[in-house]
């Protein structure tokens, strides 16, 4: 069974089990952040946790690496 996480005000699609970076992924974002200087889009990269690439902010809370958090139902999730 599916559930959905609300990622910048839009519904995203999660299996349980699956990190937020996964669910984005599968749903087709590859991007959601850019770098300061260029504009370069970023977004999952190593997807183990090394890198800073994939950071987001969930529920309220200060940055976290989305390839390491497991989604859970009703997260809201922004990029910016």
């Amino acid at each position: 069974m599916t559930f959905h996480i609300t990622v910048d005000g839009r519904s995203v699609p999660v299996v349980p089990g699956q990190t937020i970076g996964a669910a984005l992924h599968a749903a087709g974002v590859r991007s959601w952040r850019s770098t300061r200087f260029g504009g370069r889009p970023r977004g999952l990269f190593c997807g183990i946790g090394v890198c800073f690439d994939c950071l987001i902010s969930v529920n309220g809370r200060a940055p976290e690496r989305a390839c390491l958090l497991e989604a859970a139902p009703g997260d809201e999730v922004t990029t910016s």
